[in-house]
């Protein structure tokens, strides 16, 4: 991701090119589309590193603290998290009741068992004292019955106030739907700055493969500085355009033209019912895979308990240590659904009538369309939950990639001075064989993109107007 990679004369403080080093025959090179593509790169290279790479910087330092807030979650809110392995554990209904206990105002809305030993049961509540979008999580210890503490819970990873601060911090830069402009602009621009760089890195001449995947050695130079940001971002470029793209599924206008596109091609995520009266709950999108569905039909009151219906999900395949508990509401069963997140991914989901434990409907992740289990992995991905602690350090390595990467950009551009980048009307050097397709293909990335499109006429309008700003000035030196 080069800031730019101009044509200017060697100075001493950045020696001579490698460009112009002779060619090899390993460095093959297609002189016509090549010549006619690298400057249109290099002036959109320019201008997106100098212009957006602040906006990537933010989101690059914002991530990295986001990525690393998983394990000092479990650090700081330890005392809640975790307790001492005891022999046998208590009822679930046992614990929610403790809940209750500790939190007469909260409504419990569901019940997350400890995944493993030494972890605390998660008792959600719906609580007025809580903050906007938040569950209070009453921590119980599944052994004993010790209330370990309350803190507010957010969405489906169970977010703490910790984690769910960064992560706002990352996503809108606790501004709201305003703020959400910025990381959707970073993300729209991400994925073309990788790419353009790629190309540009793999496009220049060298004399040993090595000077590629590696970075160079020697003194402290401008071209020492393009050898490691080319080398590094050589080695980041997939997953850096796999971050843009799952971020762009969940971003407020792409993420709209996104979705609309996967439920075209057939790629919604599927529902599961819990309502009560059978046929009412209509089409879940996964008709055939309702085996055991029951009228529903249920006397007042009538429940069969926590326990028994995490028991009914169990025998219907729900079988994984990680689940999360949904308790009936009006006209509703109880949800039971599995939120293990580590590969092989288990995400099944069943719905039990709380009259008599039968099942309502069931769910398997093994049902969804391929697309909507991409989107779901790569969100998961995304936010470091898919592959537990290795995501998360992924994440860390490649958000720090993209600050260096920035950094080194910012460099070369600091010791260009006083050069500047490629002249400007390369485009007008282009062949139209070249010219219009990149053009058309421009206008629906645009318009899919919409950030990335407007931006894009924004780079254009700079410069169109540094263009006549330079010629007033030459034609005013020519009449002085």
């Amino acid at each position: 991701m080069t800031v730019d990679d101009p044509v200017r004369p060697d100075t001493p403080e950045a020696p001579p090119s490698d460009t112009t080093e002779p060619r090899t025959p390993n460095t093959p090179r297609k002189a016509g589309t090549w010549s006619a593509l690298r400057p249109l790169l290099l002036r959109l290279h320019f201008y997106a590193g100098v212009l957006v790479a602040p906006f990537l910087l933010v989101a690059a330092v914002s991530g990295l603290l986001y990525a690393l807030s998983f394990q000092a979650e479990k650090v700081y809110y330890a005392h809640e998290l975790e307790v001492p392995v005891g022999d046998t554990t208590l009822p679930l209904s046992r614990q929610v009741e403790t809940a209750r206990a500790a939190n007469p105002n909260g409504t419990v809305t569901a019940v997350w068992p400890g995944a493993e030993p030494g972890a605390t049961t998660r008792v959600l509540m719906a609580d007025p004292d809580a903050p906007q979008d938040a569950s209070t999580a009453v921590f119980v210890d599944p052994y004993t019955g010790e209330v370990r503490g309350q803190l507010p819970s957010y969405g489906g990873s169970g977010a703490l106030p910790l984690r769910t601060w960064l992560d706002e911090l990352h996503r809108d830069l606790h501004l709201g739907e305003f703020g959400r402009n910025y990381s959707e602009l970073a993300a729209s621009w991400l994925w073309v700055i990788a790419l353009g760089g790629l190309l540009l890195w793999l496009g220049r001449r060298r004399s040993a493969r090595r000077a590629l995947l590696l970075p160079e050695r020697g003194p402290k130079s401008r071209r020492r500085t393009l050898s490691w940001h080319g080398s590094v971002g050589l080695w980041a470029v997939t997953g850096l355009v796999l971050l843009s793209a799952t971020g762009l599924t969940w971003s407020r206008y792409a993420g709209e033209n996104i979705g609309v596109v996967q439920d075209g091609l057939g790629g919604a995520t599927p529902t599961l019912s819990a309502t009560l009266d059978g046929a009412a709950g209509a089409s879940t999108g996964h008709e055939g895979h309702g085996a055991g569905h029951t009228t529903g039909a249920t006397a007042p009151g009538a429940d069969i308990g926590l326990d028994r219906a995490v028991a009914a999900a169990r025998a219907a395949g729900v079988d994984s240590p990680r689940i999360s508990v949904v308790l009936p509401s009006e006209g509703k069963g109880y949800v039971v659904k599995e939120t293990d997140t580590q590969f092989p991914v288990q995400l099944d989901s069943v719905a039990v009538n709380p009259a008599d434990g039968a099942v309502l409907d069931r769910l398997a992740f093994a049902d969804y369309p391929l697309l909507a289990k991409l989107t779901r992995i790569g969100i998961d991905a995304h936010t470091g939950v898919f592959l537990g602690l290795f995501n998360q350090l992924a994440l860390a390595a490649l958000a720090l990639a993209l600050i260096l990467l920035i950094l080194w950009g910012y460099r070369m551009w600091w010791l260009r001075r006083p050069g500047r980048p490629v002249a400007r009307g390369a485009w007008r050097k282009a062949p139209v064989t070249l010219l219009l397709p990149l053009a058309a293909a421009t206008a629906v990335v645009g318009w899919f993109v919409p950030l990335l499109g407007l931006s894009l006429l924004l780079f254009l309008a700079v410069d169109l107007t540094l263009a006549a700003v330079a010629k007033a000035r030459a034609r005013a030196g020519r009449t002085v």
